[in-house]
């Protein structure tokens, strides 16, 4: 049997204002491309479907077209859902997916044998699935009054620890001789993270040790963590990443997809995910972001997004206004700029340090009080006086309004 293992699609994901469905699209184009070639028999998502909990029309109709898609293609598919995913929203038309062979696992149910598939199928098993969600604080514990916050943590992690136990068991009661793959949607110990995951079970501080798995699973399919990797367990345990960046501090990651192939044991083989835009972080002062912007490489299939981190020793206005003209004039194809920060090393001062302690502010004329803000600012004579003019303009509108 070929099981693809996936997670983190994160549909409707907008990057700075940026709507990424077009990664979406080609992923999953590519994807079911990939499962034809390969001839896979199951496709695990490993939670984070959506974005948010609530997606928008555009986020769901997407969705639905993307599995669609897979009808074509003989493949089980099994979803879980994910801490941006809303367990409700999710199971909402199961009974109609299940007619296209799709099992959905929006959050924890009430019946364990919601959770555990058998594959194939229940007459003939060759693996068994405990497809378990993302496990929210009140799936795992009640609160007792009095509980300690390191109480908490500790209860948190037996009750992750319980689930999968138990569905273990349950499958090995079940079917006593059938290996068993688990998925989950959790923060483990020692995994890398990105800008772009959330921190969940208590701040990420209830992270979980793999070992706490058992040593009754074959292999562990996790999502959250977009950063391909392996956790350091006895069971072969990964996490497959988000299969395109969904944010700066993922640019970098070779995504990928994970297939096992349970002839061969249960160690996965990593298959890359095409690249189809690069996301570039462009750092230094003016001048460096200038250069660095005449030399980008050749554009990719979709535009390659940029974000601009300036950073100057003394704060002049005309380097922040040749920042936003280089912007704004920028029109490179197959490249947009989409978020851009601006930091001076040298602090700037406020307006309650200009004085000494012994002087109110209050007491002071606005004016006076704008010169001295913008003294030691490096500007021409004719830039200060057209700041000081504009300001005087906005202070006799202000005090304009007052009189009326």
């Amino acid at each position: 049997m070929k099981i693809l293992h996936t997670a983190d699609w994160h549909i409707g994901k907008k990057l700075h204002q940026f709507d990424l469905k077009e990664d979406v699209d080609l992923f999953v184009d590519w994807l079911v491309d990939l499962i034809q070639a390969k001839e896979i028999d199951v496709l695990l998502i490993s939670g984070d479907v959506f974005d948010l909990a609530n997606p928008s029309s555009g986020a769901r109709a997407q969705y639905y077209r993307s599995l669609i898609k897979f009808r074509q293609i003989d493949c089980k598919i099994i979803i879980t859902g994910g801490n941006h995913d809303s367990p409700n929203m999710l199971n909402a038309p199961k009974e109609l997916l299940n007619l296209l062979n799709i099992h959905v696992v929006g959050g924890m149910p009430e019946n364990m044998n919601e959770q555990i598939i058998a594959l194939p199928n229940n007459e003939n098993p060759e693996l068994m699935v405990a497809a378990i969600p993302f496990l929210r604080d009140a799936d795992l514990r009640k609160a007792n009054e009095g509980e300690t916050y390191e109480d908490r943590i500790k209860i948190h992690q037996k009750g992750i620890e319980n689930t999968y136990l138990s569905a273990a068991e349950y499958c090995l009661e079940k079917h006593p001789n059938i290996p068993i793959l688990a998925m989950g949607h959790l923060y483990t110990a020692g995994a890398t993270t990105s800008e772009s995951e959330r921190d969940i079970q208590m701040g990420n501080q209830a992270m979980f040790h793999a070992a706490r798995f058992g040593d009754k699973y074959e292999y562990i399919a996790l999502g959250h963590i977009h950063k391909p990797q392996r956790i350091n367990n006895n069971t072969p345990t990964f996490y497959s990443g988000a299969p395109y960046p969904l944010s700066f501090s993922e640019r970098n990651d070779e995504k990928r997809v994970l297939l096992i192939d349970t002839e061969e044991g249960f160690e996965p083989t990593s298959i890359p995910v095409p690249v189809n835009r690069k996301l570039i972080r462009i750092q230094g002062d003016l001048n460096e972001i200038s250069l660095k912007l005449q030399s980008l490489d050749a554009p990719y299939k979709l535009t390659s997004l940029i974000e601009i981190h300036m950073t100057e020793k003394e704060y002049s206005s005309e380097k922040v206004q040749a920042l936003e003209d280089l912007i704004n004039e920028f029109d490179q194809s197959g490249y947009e700029i989409i978020h851009r920060t601006i930091a001076f090393q040298n602090k700037i001062v406020g307006t309650s340090e200009l004085y000494d302690s012994s002087q109110n502010l209050s007491e002071l004329a606005p004016l006076d009080v704008f010169n001295k803000m913008i003294e030691n600012h490096e500007m021409t004579e004719e830039t200060r006086k057209e700041i000081t003019n504009a300001f005087q303009i906005i202070l006799e509108e202000v005090e304009q309004e007052q009189q009326d």
